[in-house]
């Protein structure tokens, strides 16, 4: 009898399937063999494979997201999965068949379906009824060598605000003086000491 857990994130869902390690002692409800997974995304074909593809998809999924933060160009590629950036709000995605005459699976997703995969592979990392084991990524990530876009808009965050609130204080002082009138002497003695 096998297990299956399911994992839920909006609109993209992970079912993982498979079996307990009963040599390891386990409990009859968790899974560490797994026979097959389903990652099935609203209005997308439905991807699914064995055990040997789901850790180098999750860590594509992984390493991409990074090189998004941290790269002008976010390109992943392998034998296996490539994902490259549209733009800034479009994702392909080639899923590739180890099977021979298969054509590659090609998808389109957004920055929220994206963030919903992410979250759906945390889920699963993070369950303690499903075993997998974790690689490290062996995919270097570029240093960021240039000023990207992504530190211009935090300096412009961190500069910003100051610079108005400044300006604001410069004006409204300014408008100040020039609506100022001072009295003379005179004038103020006989508001102080009315005859």
């Amino acid at each position: 009898m096998q297990n299956s857990f399911l994992f839920n994130q909006s609109s993209v869902s992970l079912e993982i399937i498979g079996l307990p390690d009963y040599s390891n002692n386990e409990d009859k409800d968790q899974i560490s063999i797994i026979s097959q997974w389903k990652l099935n995304i609203i209005d997308k074909p439905l991807i699914e494979g064995k055990m040997e593809h789901l850790v180098p998809i999750m860590d594509a999924f992984y390493i991409y997201s990074n090189l998004l933060i941290t790269s002008d160009i976010p390109l992943y590629e392998s034998n296996l999965i490539d994902i490259k950036a549209d733009n800034l709000h479009i994702h392909n995605i080639v899923l590739k068949s180890s099977k021979p005459d298969v054509e590659p699976l090609i998808i389109k997703i957004g920055n929220s379906l994206l963030s919903d995969i992410i979250n759906c592979f945390d889920q699963l990392n993070e369950s303690s009824k499903v075993r997998i084991k974790k690689s490290v990524f062996t995919y270097k990530i570029p240093k960021k060598v240039r000023f990207t876009l992504n530190n211009r808009v935090k300096f412009y965050n961190f500069i910003l605000p100051p610079l108005i609130s400044i300006c604001s204080l410069v004006l409204f002082s300014s408008i100040l003086f020039y609506f100022y009138y001072p009295l003379e002497n005179e004038e103020k003695n006989e508001l102080i000491n009315p005859k």
